[in-house]
């Protein structure tokens, strides 16, 4: 696994951000992204994904968290294995998912044009605190995960949590924009306030 992009604070660090990209990209190809988010006090961590075989692009070995198999609505699989493995390697998806089953609160989640995986093991599976913020943003022209999948982990989180926020980007595929990233910084100042 290559070694993760990092943006030390310029001020005395209180805070870490980290981002955690999506199949096939990078830390690399978000860290000046998330770097201007942020306020002097917060550090930045971009890491990347080991490169493996992704059974949904046909085995092809590109930088992923997991073997991802399925994108449909019933599936948003794992195997066990992976699932364990939530606990250290992170994207959207993944993201939302630790967030929920760690035992200690986040400050807040910005998830993506993701999905919550094993959405049918919560909200047995949740041990963090109902008052976890979460911003999901999600484009909807998104031809990668389907909008539709977005609007059911919106559905599911708001079910679960007190502050569940789902933007909706028109026109959007499954990339950012700078709305999206006007919002997201909106979020971080929100819930990391400046020290």
């Amino acid at each position: 696994m290559a070694a993760p992009v990092i943006l030390p604070a310029t001020v005395k660090h209180t805070a870490t951000l980290i981002f955690l990209h999506g199949l096939g990209d990078t830390g690399q190809g978000w860290a000046s992204a998330m770097g201007a988010l942020r306020q002097p006090h917060v550090k930045v961590i971009c890491p990347t994904a080991p490169t493996m075989p992704v059974t949904l692009n046909a085995g092809y070995r590109m930088p992923s968290w997991f073997d991802l198999k399925t994108l449909d609505e019933s599936g948003q699989k794992m195997s066990k294995k992976e699932s364990s493995w939530v606990d250290f390697h992170r994207e959207g998806a993944l993201a939302l998912y630790t967030a929920l089953t760690y035992p200690q609160k986040f400050a807040g989640v910005a998830a993506l044009s993701c999905w919550l995986p094993l959405s049918k093991s919560f909200p047995a599976a949740m041990k963090t605190s109902d008052n976890l913020p979460i911003l999901q943003c999600h484009g909807d022209c998104d031809p990668i995960v389907s909008y539709k999948l977005g609007q059911m982990t919106a559905s599911a989180l708001k079910s679960m949590l007190k502050d569940v926020e789902f933007k909706t980007y028109e026109g959007l595929t499954h990339s950012s924009s700078d709305a999206e990233l006007r919002d997201v910084k909106a979020f971080i100042d929100k819930h990391i306030p400046s020290q």
